[in-house]
């Protein structure tokens, strides 16, 4: 019944969506010759816009983007053991270097989300990984923090607070399996490809599918299939292709 109503959600807001694109359609036909120029002029807006959310201040991480995308709107292995920067990744980094005999990428997946069964390597669990997200979202501005009552106790909140960084990162989802399909997962940004296989294994890639009209999500959803349905042990063996991400997407989708 969930499923049923959160597709329900979805085709509506893919039927606005539709509405509003049959709008600005009708309202650029009787716009004449100026139409043209008025065209130009919000693609080079929005260029500068995509240019600017670009910037060091609001560059998220894969984690980060993962987590935004499961945001409502109005809801709160290692080849380099050098620092990336990223507290999380330089904690899971450590344990991965530290421990000897090394562990497989489908154990330490287990490790870090605490989902072992072993009480001795329970310290190997990343604490607070979702809160800690949305802190570093606060600090780049894209969330807010917020205090909310619920009898008897206070709430912290995480409300989206810039919308445009999370739209922006929708459009980029789903021009991947759309407008920028290469029907080759080797040729497609691996950040990206990595992005669709984790936004799909944390249940949140739907989000970024929901504004779509019926044919687009179709299509989009086909494409994810066809990528979720490609063997990791073959892709991996391929020229030029990076093995620790086909190992990662094998424990998730096994």
């Amino acid at each position: 019944m969930t499923s049923l109503t959160q597709r329900s959600s979805g085709l509506v807001q893919r039927r606005t969506e539709a509405s509003r694109n049959a709008a600005d359609k009708e309202r650029a036909a009787g716009g004449g010759a100026g139409s043209s120029e008025d065209d130009a002029q919000s693609r080079r807006d929005e260029q500068d816009d995509d240019d600017k959310g670009d910037s060091k201040e609001t560059r998220l991480t894969l984690m980060e983007e993962v987590l935004l995308l499961g945001l409502k709107d109005r809801e709160v292995i290692c080849k380099s053991d050098a620092p990336t920067g990223d507290v999380l990744l330089d904690e899971a980094l450590k344990h991965v270097k530290e421990t000897q005999p090394p562990e497989t990428v489908q154990n330490w997946i287990e490790l870090l989300s605490g989902e072992t069964w072993n009480p001795l390597k329970l310290h190997y669990q990343l604490r607070n990984v979702r809160e800690r997200l949305a802190k570093n979202l606060v600090e780049k501005g894209v969330l807010t923090t917020e205090k909310q009552n619920f009898l008897l106790f206070d709430m912290t909140t995480h409300p989206l607070t810039n919308n445009n960084i999370k739209q922006r990162l929708i459009k980029k989802v789903q021009e991947a399996v759309l407008d920028k399909w290469v029907n080759d997962p080797h040729r497609m940004d691996r950040r990206l490809l990595a992005l669709i296989y984790l936004a799909h294994a944390s249940d949140v890639l739907e989000n970024a599918f929901a504004p779509l009209l019926d044919e687009q999500y179709d299509l989009a959803t086909k494409r994810v299939r066809q990528l979720l349905d490609l063997d990791p042990e073959v892709e991996c063996l391929k020229a030029n292709t990076n093995e620790v991400l086909w190992a990662v997407v094998a424990a998730f989708t096994k």
